[in-house]
């Protein structure tokens, strides 16, 4: 494909700024249609953006002949329903993370693209974005010598939004979500330790509610272990005083360590025997567009893997959730 025209199947908070308006800043790529199930939302989101047009059924934009690439952008309940809609019709995947409520379901999906052929990726953007390039690029050139343990910590408050027990945000309701904030937001995490030594394979966890404020998990402490043999250890609690707030990630070396956020913009620094360096960087206006240029570049044909995050690596982020939660929501 020389022209890239997206679709995009639910057009809400995350699409405003993080990923809509890079379609069109990406040469050769342009977004042409959205889709919202109220159609009031997705006429205004277009008008808003400058988009030709709208729709208010996820087949009808599927089914646009114009359409000819799929970014789906709803909660995780929907990814398989609508991504394997799109890869059946021809048309290559770009899906919002986590990849799919289950682990199942994101094996149905890499089924059906490898059945269809349709190119299947997912928003993990943090794989291209400079500070995390960077920190890859220190382990990679022995900047730590053999990287030996990750240490992980994520405290949040609740949100506003938590304490109405009557309509709880749909990020801590299972059966859209997969889980709590810990799908929504350890996703992240666990992905871009994925990018930097590759699978977990095993993990051992203690998950709980502690505040009561809704049915998900609230509060996570897991021990993992990585293919190479990194050992790794991490704490989320979401419903953490103001005070308590905090978003650390360590890794430690034979030679070093690497100290830096998973989700704020503040400089990465490298710990050794000779010192204390800090790599400050700028991210994109918009968060999404480092990944998605590389979506875009893949699907023109400019190169076979250029996107670093695929339905193949996002299911196995997909798989540790799942395992580190599943104790859980069985004795519930």
């Amino acid at each position: 494909m020389k022209q890239i025209n997206w679709g995009i199947i639910g057009c809400g908070k995350v699409t405003e700024k993080k990923s809509g308006p890079a379609f069109n800043k990406v040469e050769g790529s342009r977004l042409v249609a959205v889709m919202r199930r109220n159609a009031a939302l997705a006429r205004d989101y277009v008008r808003r953006h400058g988009i030709p047009r709208w729709y208010d059924k996820a087949k009808d934009l599927i089914n646009d002949p114009e359409v000819n690439a799929i970014y789906v952008a709803t909660p995780p309940s929907s990814h398989a329903e609508y991504a394997i809609a799109a890869m059946r019709a021809g048309k290559p995947v770009y899906v919002e993370k986590p990849m799919a409520r289950t682990y199942e379901e994101c094996l149905e999906m890499n089924r059906v693209s490898a059945e269809t052929g349709m190119p299947l990726f997912v928003a993990y953007y943090r794989r291209r974005l400079p500070g995390f390039l960077k920190i890859k690029e220190w382990l990679e050139t022995g900047k730590i010598g053999t990287p030996r343990l990750v240490s992980l910590r994520l405290l949040l408050p609740p949100r506003r939004e938590d304490l109405d027990r009557h309509n709880p945000p749909w990020h801590v309701i299972p059966e859209i979500s997969g889980g709590g904030y810990f799908y929504d937001l350890a996703s992240h995490q666990f992905d871009i330790l994925d990018f930097f030594f590759g699978p977990v394979k095993k993990t051992q966890s203690v998950v709980t509610n502690m505040a009561g404020l809704y049915e998900a998990e609230d509060t996570v402490v897991a021990d993992f272990t990585f293919d190479t043999g990194v050992l790794g250890q991490g704490m989320w609690h979401f419903a953490a005083t103001p005070e308590d707030k905090t978003d650390t990630l360590t890794i430690y070396g034979s030679k070093g360590s690497i100290h830096f956020s998973t989700f704020e913009t503040i400089p990465v620094r490298l710990v050794t025997g000779t010192g204390t360096s800090e790599y400050h960087y700028n991210n994109p206006e918009n968060i999404q567009f480092n990944l998605i240029k590389t979506v875009v570049e893949e699907l023109q044909g400019k190169g076979k893997g250029l996107c670093p995050s695929t339905g193949i690596s996002a299911a196995r982020t997909s798989r540790i959730l799942e395992n580190i939660v599943k104790s859980y929501y069985v004795k519930r």
